[in-house]
């Protein structure tokens, strides 16, 4: 038994598909294949099925698979241990973040990272919420960089900073006639674009039950620069982190402040422990908190 076994039987239990999991891990689906049957044959047991829907789990299968799960969980803290050992970060570190941050923040801080560290290749992602958190619990990503508050509890967040959310509209919109910060409340009876679930809709939401008025959604995205570009297009206005509305006056869209105690955003960076984290990680996560914390974002 193996630990390239081990990956490839979790890729499938957690995929589903041979062939998703084959390309998931780098390798080609005949080579999971047998993979796979390697590990029964040592195991004496058949661990999957294929069915029309793909691969099923046995029940020796499921009982297996936390402690395969936890297994290799514990190989790469081993890992992590060693890497630690290095006194020069070196080697791929994988960063996951939001969309917003990934296009307003990354490019200058990697361009600044990458020059004090030029050893240390930053794999990059963008995802939601859940899923950049999902990933690091999985051990998919080292890092990621989400809003507070977090889902999971097994995880351990640092403050990196916090933004006021300002409202964006389409280029000369009646509101910016207005000259002046506005309330929620003025804003209700205008077509709305939002992501469900986000602490600006949640604002929205009740500013319209203020007024007893429903909220004329226009489109529903599930990121924030989807809802920059429907604004740009004229399909509503939408609440966006202050960090996307720097460059506002380029774009095709105007931005309008929220009267003070409007809705907010935080922002954190999220990992799995400091026994987890490679050396290239630490680096990686200090030089983005002193970063943030001497000049914001």
């Amino acid at each position: 038994m193996n630990t390239e076994q081990l990956r490839a039987f979790v890729q499938v239990a957690r995929e589903g598909r041979l062939t998703v999991a084959a390309k998931q891990l780098g390798v080609s689906q005949p080579g999971l294949s047998r993979q796979l049957q390697a590990l029964e044959t040592e195991l004496g047991v058949r661990l999957l099925v294929r069915a029309p829907g793909g691969a099923v789990l046995t029940d020796a299968g499921e009982r297996f698979l936390p402690y395969a799960r936890r297994a290799l969980e514990a190989l790469a803290a081993g890992t992590a241990e060693l890497g630690a050992l290095t006194t020069t970060p070196r080697g791929t570190v994988a960063l996951g973040t939001l969309h917003s941050v990934g296009t307003y923040l990354l490019p200058e801080l990697v361009r600044a990272f990458k020059g004090r560290y030029p050893e240390v290749l930053p794999r990059l992602s963008e995802g939601t919420h859940e899923e950049l958190e999902a990933r690091v619990a999985r051990g998919e990503l080292d890092l990621c960089i989400v809003n507070l508050p977090m889902r999971r509890v097994d995880l351990v967040a640092q403050k990196l900073w916090e933004e006021e959310l300002v409202l964006a509209v389409p280029r000369g919109h009646q509101l910016t006639k207005l000259k002046r910060p506005v309330a929620l409340t003025e804003v209700v009876e205008e077509p709305l674009v939002v992501i469900p679930g986000m602490a600006g809709t949640h604002a929205l939401e009740a500013a319209c039950e203020a007024r007893g008025l429903k909220p004329r959604v226009a489109v529903e995205m599930d990121n924030a620069e989807g809802l920059r570009r429907m604004v740009e297009r004229g399909l509503g206005v939408a609440l966006l982190p202050a960090l996307m509305a720097r460059d506002h006056a380029s774009r095709g869209f105007d931005v309008v402040e929220v009267e003070k105690g409007g809705p907010r955003r935080q922002v954190a960076l999220v990992h799995r422990g400091e026994e987890y984290l490679t050396a290239a990680a630490r680096a990686l996560k200090t030089f983005i908190v002193d970063s943030l914390r001497r000049s914001g974002p």
